[in-house]
Order: structure tokens, then C-alpha cells, then sequence
């Protein structure tokens, strides 16, 4: 049975994306730091390995790597974000951020890519976030992190490609998603976007047909219309949508 782990699996897309790939036959081994929510959330999935682990920390990484060899897709999901102005936010939970968003996934990639490239198969999807193509006030240290992501894959790819390898990596940026994200971030207002089953199934199939930047629904386009605006227009535009989301 081909396996697929998960990062992040507790709520939201990586819960989404760990019951599609069950439902296909993937044995799914879920990783994240509430055990308890991961037990009720996947207590009637049979082929199911769960892990409670902070990824945050670097050698855990290591010890899910050395748990859970020989898979055939990982899923880097596991991130939070941080809002309000940069002088004012928290600095130690933003550098707990940066080492989840950034760190943990950039080495949960190298050590399972590099048994993948051994026997030339396997997917990598690194979900990062339609912000990683635009900086953004008030989440400056999110969007940043997410850029690094889809800058980190996008260079794999074109490593792999070089290498005539058939193993897969690609970017899921979505743009809003109805999950507790924005809750965790500090942004009280209600905010709505895609129905997180459907992203997910979204980023799966694309992922499958081996799509490199995974965008849903609206958002499409925003990356080409972002090339041709100036910076200043962006930065506005930007403000204002983090000050929405906030009301």
C-alpha cells in the first residue's frame, strides 16, 4: 500500500487532504501537535498512522523522517500566521513561525525528496499561499514565509527537471479558505472564502496531473495582474484587505 504523509492534519486543508488520499487507498500518516484531535479526527480511518509532534522543533523533523521512510507523497501543511503591525507583534512567536513555515518544511522536503529521487518517484506538495506572490502589511511575516515556499519549490523543480527526474513538486497558493486560520492569526472579523474540501480535492487532482503552481477558483489570475501593478498599488490594496478581514 503506497503511503502519503501529512503535515498539519489535524483541521483544515491537511485534514481534508489526509481523508482524500485515504479514500484512493493511501495509507495516511498524520502529523500534528494535538494528539487528541487527531484521534477523533481519524478514529475511523483504518490505514492510519497518527503522530504528535511539534515540527517547529528541528529534531523532530529528523525523528518523522526516520518514523516514516519510504513514503510516496508528502504534504508540507503545517504553518500558522501572525497579524497586526511588525513593531507590535510577538517576536518569539513569529521566529516559532518562521522555523514551522519555513524551516521544518524545507527539511521534511530535502530528506524525503532525496529517497524519492533515489527511486524516481513520488510527490511533494508544499502548501503555500496566494500571498506568496505579493508582500502584505500586517501579515509581513506570513507572506514572506510563504514566499520563501513557493520560491524553494519552484527552484526544485526546475533541479529535477534538469535531472530528467519524475518525481513530482509543486505549490498550492490558495487564496482565503473557511478554516480557523485567520481565528489563530488574531484577525477577529468574519471572513469568507473556498470551502476547504473543495481546495483540497483541488490540490490533490492538480497535484496528480502534475501541475506545478496550484491556484483555485478566483484567485487565478491575481499573480499576472500583480506583475503589472505597481508596488505602491499593491501595498494599498493590500492594507486595506488585511484591515477588511479584521472588522
Amino acid at each position: 500500500m503506497k503511503k502519503a504523509l501529512i503535515t498539519g492534519a489535524s483541521q483544515g486543508i491537511g485534514k481534508e487532504m489526509a481523508f482524500i488520499l485515504s479514500k484512493k487507498g493511501y495509507h495516511i500518516i498524520v502529523v500534528a501537535r494535538d494528539r487528541k484531535k487527531l484521534e477523533d479526527t481519524f478514529k475511523n480511518i483504518k490505514n492510519c498512522t497518527i503522530i504528535d509532534m511539534d515540527l517547529s522543533i528541528t529534531k523532530n523533523c529528523y525523528k518523522l523522517y526516520e518514523q516514516a521512510k519510504n513514503i510516496d507523497i508528502l504534504i508540507n501543511n503545517a504553518g500558522y500566521g501572525i497579524f497586526g503591525n511588525f513593531l507590535d507583534t510577538d517576536v518569539e512567536k513569529e521566529l516559532n513561525m518562521i522555523d514551522l513555515n519555513i524551516k521544518s518544511l524545507h527539511l521534511l522536503t530535502k530528506l524525503f525528496l532525496k529517497d524519492m529521487v533515489k527511486k524516481d518517484y513520488g510527490y511533494v506538495l508544499n502548501v503555500a499561499s496566494i500571498g506568496s506572490f505579493f508582500p502584505s502589511p500586517l501579515l509581513s511575516s506570513y507572506y514572506a514565509s510563504k514566499s520563501y515556499v513557493l520560491s524553494l519549490s519552484l527552484a526544485i523543480k526546475d533541479e529535477l527537471k534538469r535531472k530528467k527526474s519524475n518525481v513530482y513538486i509543486g505549490a498550492f497558493c490558495p487564496a482565503t479558505i473557511n478554516t480557523n486560520f485567520h481565528k489563530n492569526a488574531g484577525l477577529n472579523g468574519k471572513i469568507k472564502g473556498l470551502n476547504a474540501y473543495f481546495a483540497s480535492k483541488y490540490a490533490i487532482d492538480k497535484m496528480f496531473s502534475k501541475k506545478t503552481i496550484i491556484i483555485p477558483s478566483y484567485a487565478k489570475m491575481l499573480p499576472f495582474f500583480i506583475r503589472l501593478m505597481p508596488y505602491t498599488l499593491i501595498m494599498k490594496l493590500a492594507y486595506k484587505i488585511q484591515i477588511n478581514k479584521n472588522k
